[in-house]
């Protein structure tokens, strides 16, 4: 009995000692994996982020339309149709009316089809939807090499980077940072149609131009007018657009090597469309230079009047 008692002793104090080792492994080897994995927190956080950003940049680039590179569709609240952007409704609604950007409400997420609030992120899969994102005007954008931002005078977002920018505030637009203090500057100039091809210019996706005169134009309508038509002035003020003065020597030349007849040999008045003065001048086919400015970009608007004698 004493020796089935020792050996029972025994076995659990065995028994025992196995438990207590093996739980001194445990404790071991845990304490081994939580010192590892403090030591591997950075490690760990980073590839965490490494996949969000992963899933925040799916899809970058392979969605959107002819105007703008997105993850969305956006609601049009005034017709609730989907579309890609507002430009997409604007262009192809049949009565023409146009969305305000700021009203929309609802966005379609184009790699999961789910409609939810105005955000950046999907709240369903977790892509980002744009880039760039305006809360303001409801805006996305992937592409960021445009150099988006938003200009809170304007109201809109504007492209070409901020930095290279400044609000012209008589003017009511954004101008390049080279025009500051160089300007003609016209009251709200960006708030009319193109006068070449009528679009607006205010929020057209075309580069605009700023004349000398103030006026602003399409730039490729600019260049156009300079290439086709030959047209050296402003389509609205009639002011000349470039240094014209080449070529006022070449007509000085040619109205010198031009002798009129006798009968032509009479004096008109003339209205200079660059520095606004009425000359009198001697009426020649070629042109009529102003005696102010020296411009040719006159027209003639009376001939003297006649003094009768007695």
């Amino acid at each position: 009995m004493d020796v089935i008692c020792t050996w029972v002793n025994n076995s659990q104090s065995n028994c025992l000692n196995r438990i207590i080792s093996s739980s001194s492994t445990f404790a071991s080897s845990t304490g081994a994996v939580c010192s590892l994995a403090r030591s591997n927190l950075p490690l760990l956080r980073a590839m965490e982020a490494a996949a969000n950003d992963s899933r925040l940049g799916f899809g970058k680039m392979e969605f959107g339309c002819k105007h703008y590179r997105r993850r969305c569709k956006i609601r049009a609240p005034c017709c609730n149709e989907i579309f890609y952007c507002r430009h997409c409704h604007n262009e192809s609604t049949s009565d023409r009316h146009e969305l305000c950007r700021q009203d929309v409400q609802k966005v379609i997420c184009l790699v999961c089809n789910t409609e939810q609030p105005v955000a950046q992120v999907c709240s369903n899969c977790g892509v980002s939807m744009g880039e760039y994102f305006c809360n303001v005007c409801k805006f996305y954008d992937d592409d960021l090499e445009k150099g988006q931002y938003h200009c809170y005078d304007c109201g809109i977002c504007r492209v070409g980077g901020g930095e290279n920018f400044f609000h012209c505030k008589k003017c009511g637009s954004c101008y390049s940072t080279k025009l500051r203090d160089k300007h003609f500057c016209v009251e709200n100039s960006m708030r009319h149609n193109c006068p070449i091809c009528y679009e607006y210019l205010f929020d057209s996706l075309k580069e605009t131009s700023v004349l000398k005169c103030g006026h602003t134009i399409h730039l490729e309508c600019f260049n156009e007018m300079l290439k086709h038509a030959q047209r050296y002035s402003c389509p609205v003020c009639s002011k000349s657009v470039c240094d014209m003065s080449k070529h006022w020597r070449k007509l000085d030349e040619e109205i010198a090597a031009t002798i009129m007849p006798e009968d032509y040999r009479y004096k008109v008045w003339i209205l200079c469309n660059d520095c606004n003065n009425v000359s009198e001048v001697f009426f020649h086919i070629v042109g009529h230079k102003c005696s102010h400015c020296l411009s040719y970009n006159t027209r003639t608007i009376a001939n003297p009047p006649t003094v009768s004698t007695q």
